[in-house]
């Protein structure tokens, strides 16, 4: 109780020493980088420069990589003739398999808590692919779905790796599995032209 007690009044010493000495010293360490801030914001008609971390920036690059590349369903046109290929063609990247994996690796520390995949290998499976019915989609007219579903086995090692406090490293063959929809719409052709 009583090393609390000092620790807080020699942090409170400190904290109230540097807000007079930075307040009455001339020194526009904070006043003059807000002042300069919102100059540079007036002129050029914007914001004030706001920081950001790389991780958000990171996050909202992701989320624009994913929605351009595997968020949207792709309309075809009707397929022609009575043998036309009807089956599957797009098999999941080993980017979106990636990317669809359980993200273990993200929020270590690097030299304190790292997780890594090593020795990536991946089986790409087709488990469904069926042509539904015609019917009626908002937005899109006669449609049919086609349904393309697939089954991604990822193995790897999985090494979980510390330097700081107590240095260990350990590694496991890890087996995931990532189930993965490409069903896309098919305009139903109208009645033969005559």
């Amino acid at each position: 109780m009583v090393k609390v007690s000092r620790w807080l009044r020699t942090a409170a010493l400190v904290a109230g020493v540097s807000l007079v000495t930075l307040t009455s010293s001339g020194c526009t360490l904070v006043g003059g980088f807000i002042v300069v801030a919102l100059n540079f914001a007036q002129f050029w008609e914007t914001t004030p420069l706001i920081p950001v971390s790389p991780y958000y920036s990171q996050l909202i690059e992701d989320t624009y990589w994913e929605e351009e590349r595997y968020d949207k369903v792709p309309i075809l046109d009707p397929v022609e003739g009575e043998h036309a290929p009807l089956f599957c063609l797009d098999p999941p990247m080993p980017d979106e398999v990636i990317r669809s994996l359980p993200d273990d690796t993200a929020g270590g520390l690097a030299f304190i808590a790292e997780t890594s995949r090593n020795n990536v290998r991946m089986v790409v499976e087709p488990i469904v692919d069926r042509l539904g019915e015609c019917r009626f989609y908002p937005m899109v007219g006669p449609a049919r779905i086609h349904f393309c579903h697939y089954k991604c086995t990822v193995y790897f090692e999985k090494t979980i790796r510390s330097d700081w406090p107590i240095p260990f490293s350990h590694t496991d063959q890890v087996q995931d599995v990532v189930y993965i929809d490409h069903d896309h719409l098919i305009r139903c052709a109208g009645p033969a032209a005559k």
